[in-house]
């Protein structure tokens, strides 16, 4: 036994290994470099954003002062020019607000003889057009001076509704004149979503608060509603036309059905009256040939200033989460 325990006390056991005195000296260091790494990752974004925040201030500065509009009264005879281009909406530069303001600029000012619409635009907004129909009809009372549009490829629809207001329409013979009627345009999805067994929950106080939603079936009342709202305001436009073009229109079956005309075709069916383009009125109706134009733009500089403004909120979002990320 006592042998047993003499081969047993032999055999050597194996060490236990002595721990790495510079373990605690690497992890200090990594724990450093991490807190460097993200200090240096603040640092650099203190910096971006106050060079972003004086590069915004500068862009404002410049469109503010260094390229603001100035207002083109003159004594002299002229005649005043109005531009209505694109979209009539509003925040758009075919909205109510900047052309019924360039409009009282126009009247206002004592050597204007008339002012003339030139219209570009595919239409809009009713309530835009509504309001800018009702601005001229006051202005012109008012100020006793006429209007005239001038149409270059496109009045149609809610453009339309403008030109009716005023006194004479000129067209190119290939413009596009009319579009006498309103629509409200949407998606239904329902179908699909049968198909996909997708369940839409919607809570609504009021059984036809969402008979407008994409999601939802739509009822025949509900569909008959919103027809009925069209159709009123429909004839609407169809009393500004008439009250606008008078005994000048020469009415057929088709002419408040929403179609197109030709700027020929739109002679000769009243909706317009004579051919003509920006300088002929100028010089040949107005008998003023110099034209000031009164149209509010937005400048190159105030559009850089909002993208600018909208891109700096969108990177400095993203540079947040950066940070954010690289903190954890």
């Amino acid at each position: 036994m006592e042998d047993d325990n003499r081969v047993t006390d032999a055999i050597p056991q194996p060490a236990t290994p002595a721990p790495d005195p510079g373990w605690e000296r690497a992890a200090l260091e990594r724990l450093l470099t991490a807190q460097l790494t993200e200090q240096r990752a603040a640092r650099r974004w203190r910096v971006t954003l106050r060079l972003l925040w004086l590069g915004f201030l500068a862009a404002v500065a410049w469109a503010l002062f260094a390229h603001s509009p100035s207002s083109p009264t003159t004594s002299s005879p002229h005649t005043a020019l109005v531009e209505i281009q694109g979209e009539i909406a509003v925040g758009t530069e075919a909205g109510a607000d900047p052309i019924v303001s360039a409009m009282r600029q126009a009247f206002e000012d004592s050597g204007s003889q008339a002012v003339v619409l030139q219209i570009n635009s595919p239409g809009g907004s009713p309530v835009q057009a509504g309001i800018i129909n009702d601005e001229i009809l006051r202005l012109k009372a008012l100020h006793k001076k006429p209007v005239y549009v001038v149409v270059q490829e496109t009045c149609a629809s809610a453009a339309y509704y403008i030109a009716a207001a005023a006194d004479k329409i000129y067209v190119d013979k290939a413009s596009m004149v009319g579009s006498i009627g309103v629509l409200m345009d949407g998606f239904g999805f329902t179908g699909l979503m049968d198909k996909l067994g997708v369940e839409r929950r919607l809570l609504t106080a009021g059984e036809n608060k969402g008979f407008l939603d994409p999601f939802s079936p739509q009822s025949e009342v509900q569909r008959a509603y919103a027809q009925s709202m069209l159709t009123e305001i429909h004839q609407q436009f169809i009393q500004v036309v008439k009250k606008g073009r008078g005994e000048r229109l020469k009415e057929t079956p088709e002419m408040f059905s929403g179609l197109v005309w030709s700027g020929e075709k739109a002679v000769a069916l009243g909706l317009a009256d004579d051919f003509g383009s920006l300088d002929h009125v100028a010089r040949d109706v107005v008998k003023a040939e110099d034209i000031v134009d009164y149209t509010h733009r937005e400048n190159v500089a105030s559009r850089l200033v909002r993208r600018f403004g909208a891109s700096m909120g969108e990177g400095a979002v993203h540079a947040m989460h950066r940070l954010r990320w690289s903190v954890r």
